[in-house]
């Protein structure tokens, strides 16, 4: 699976406890596949980790392809359906209500998917390996517990399909929290909040929006393979300088990001200056935006910040070893320096920017398929936490913006608080500063053949809205266009 830029959260990301696994005997009768995903699924469910890090991480990387693609499977699975399997299984416990030890649970959990939706898994396997899992795990005591629970379930006649259902049991047969479906129906309508949690339930779909353009790097939001599009080399303070000649090789993220950063692309060169002499990318890590930037303007100077230390590292990783397409040698000098700074505190001697993409760190919630450990962690709470951070990152963005110069800001968040409202917010006290319309720039990309043609009901109210599963078949962005108007200087 292409992985994307991580929906990011300002919370600081726990490293995994590795020592506090459970630690699987070699004689225990639990195979490989099912016992990496039970310890992602811990630790998931104790730390601030993210499954996509640690399905590419080194206890996946050590299985054979084939357990890896099983591991990989019943963890996602597992953490998408977890709302509607804790459902069933309280249903058959002795007391619904009753809270069990998060080693348990997840045993429960992972038993309960492979019997309800994985055909091809015996049940005697799913059911005796989650028992394995919990005596593992030091609790043998529950042991007879989840068997008992497993072979209930197994008894259960399968679920009949309803002639209509409330809002609240879509969305714990889809495995979403209640509270941001409400939110879902009060934007969007019931219809939409219903294809976006159904979207939400299965592997994000790439490639169908662009039509294929020579074979990129793959794109990942943790510690990368970088293998095409630029190569860097020591800079000044030790940040890279890439020197390249055009074309670079496209990135292979999701369709959805590679949208945000085609559509900044775009919107460069319509002001002061024909050609955008410098771009910054605030908030860059895992480079695939940058890169498309890189790839679209190749004469530019480009600035690539990350304030998040573990995230600057991935980003810096990722352009060292970054080759053009036909692996010739460097003669068209291009610039891209990467920075580990806060995007709300640019050191002044960076300047002006004629093109600025300000992707900043958002609550997620239009990536919940690709990244579903999100709806288990979100709170209401958060959603104007993040916000205010969005407004400072956006209204620092803004000062450095050159007369005439454009800013794309976006999220990965379907939710309003996040995108208008953190626009109309900064839009108020920012009198010099215009908010065109992105439809113009779809229509450029199909022109240039960027963008195989113009997928409908993208624009609202001249922002960019992706909802997954409704108009977009990928993830859920929103990008708004700002624009510095020259004579209002």
């Amino acid at each position: 699976m292409t992985k994307p830029k991580q929906p990011r959260s300002s919370r600081p990301q726990a490293k995994p406890a590795q020592e506090s696994l459970p630690r699987r005997s070699s004689d225990a009768p639990i195979s490989p596949a099912r016992w990496a995903a039970y310890r992602i699924l811990l630790q998931v469910a104790t730390t601030q980790a993210h499954a996509d890090d640690l399905l590419h991480g080194p206890i996946v990387s050590a299985l054979s392809p084939r357990d890896r693609n099983l591991a990989t499977t019943l963890t996602m699975g597992v953490l998408r359906w977890q709302i509607a399997l804790d459902t069933r299984i309280a249903s058959l416990l002795h007391r619904p209500d009753e809270v069990l030890p998060v080693p348990i649970s997840i045993a429960l959990r992972l038993g309960a998917f492979q019997l309800l939706f994985l055909d091809r898994i015996p049940a005697h396997a799913a059911l005796s390996e989650s028992v394995e899992m919990v005596r593992a795990a030091r609790h043998p005591g529950a042991a007879a517990m989840v068997n008992a629970i497993l072979r209930n379930l197994t008894r259960q006649p399968p679920a009949k399909a309803r002639v209509y259902e409330t809002v609240a049991a879509f969305a714990q047969r889809l495995g979403h929290p209640l509270w941001l479906v409400n939110r879902w129906v009060r934007n969007y309508g019931r219809a939409a909040a219903l294809s976006i949690c159904e979207y939400g339930q299965r592997a994000p779909a790439n490639g169908f929006l662009f039509p294929a353009e020579g074979k990129g790097e793959a794109g990942t939001a943790g510690p990368p393979d970088a293998s095409a599009g630029a190569q860097a080399v020591a800079g000044p303070g030790g940040s890279p300088t890439v020197k390249t000649q055009a074309p670079l090789a496209l990135p292979q993220i999701d369709d959805g990001s590679r949208l945000v950063a085609e559509l900044c692309a775009a919107v460069a060169g319509h002001g002061a200056r024909l050609e955008p002499i410098r771009i910054w990318d605030t908030c860059a890590a895992p480079g695939g935006k940058t890169l498309v930037l890189l790839h679209r303007h190749p004469e530019a100077q480009i600035l690539a910040s990350e304030a998040n230390q573990r995230r600057f590292q991935w980003l810096t990783a990722r352009f060292q070893n970054v080759l053009t397409p036909n692996g010739s040698k460097l003669s068209t000098p291009l610039r891209l320096r990467t920075l580990h700074a806060d995007a709300s505190q640019l050191p002044a001697g960076e300047g002006l920017f004629d093109l600025i993409l300000c992707d900043v760190p958002c609550s997620g919630t239009g990536t919940l398929g690709r990244n579903p450990e999100i709806r288990h962690r979100l709170q209401p709470s958060d959603l104007p936490r993040q916000a205010i951070r969005q407004i400072e990152i956006l209204g620092a963005a803004l000062t450095r913006l050159a007369p005439g110069g454009s800013l794309v800001y976006s999220t990965c968040s379907l939710e309003p608080e996040e995108n208008e409202q953190v626009v109309s917010t900064v839009l108020a006290g920012n009198p010099t500063i215009g908010n065109p319309s992105l439809e113009p720039f779809f229509h450029k990309l199909v022109r240039d053949g960027i963008l195989s043609s113009l997928p409908p009901n993208l624009i609202r109210n001249g922002c960019l809205r992706t909802l997954p599963g409704v108009n977009f078949q990928g993830d859920g962005f929103f990008a708004a266009l700002l624009r510095r108007d020259p004579s209002l200087e």
